[in-house]
């Protein structure tokens, strides 16, 4: 009877092995000619189980109420500074995210990696025009800085005017 049982626990082994790999577990896209490819390695090792970032190969948490999900950074540009924040400090709103969870030259890796492959999936957001000028809401219309009148005294609240004598 014990072949039996070492060959049912292989198998259930096996089957583990077999989910675990195949659990977002694509890999580094990074060139290792790259000189972020140090961070991405160490992004895939110990950030995956929560981000979201495709050159790393990371798909974050796939099951929401066993595990909080962190920002899904190809949905999310970050610069240098800002990741930096995050990994010392535990993210920005310091929830789940362990501080330092990498630190000294890993954490300046991972900061140098993720602020230049973040945002793969952002579009471009609508900047205003060069020519818009120094345009002024009124309430009424849009009219040049130029153009606003400051209020009179009355309008003003002048407390100069409310002085006694």
């Amino acid at each position: 009877m014990r072949p039996r049982r070492s060959q049912i626990a292989l198998s259930a082994a096996a089957a583990c092995a077999f989910l675990v790999s195949a659990c977002g577990s694509e890999g580094v896209s990074v060139s290792e000619d790259d000189p972020a490819s140090a961070g991405a390695d160490i992004f895939a090792t110990h950030c995956a189980g929560c981000h979201t970032m495709t050159p790393a190969g990371t798909q974050g948490s796939g099951n929401r109420a066993l595990r909080a999900q962190g920002p899904n950074f190809d949905q999310r540009l970050e610069t240098y500074d800002e990741v930096l924040y995050a990994i010392r400090n535990g993210g920005f709103s310091g929830a789940i995210m362990p501080q330092n969870i990498v630190v000294g030259e890993e954490a300046d890796a991972v900061a140098t990696f993720v602020s230049e492959y973040a945002g793969s999936e952002v579009e471009e957001q609508a900047r205003p025009t060069p020519d818009a000028g120094d345009e002024v809401e009124t309430g009424q219309d849009t009219v040049t800085g130029g153009d606003v009148e400051p209020p009179s005294g009355d309008q003003a609240g002048d407390s100069a005017g409310d002085a006694a004598p």
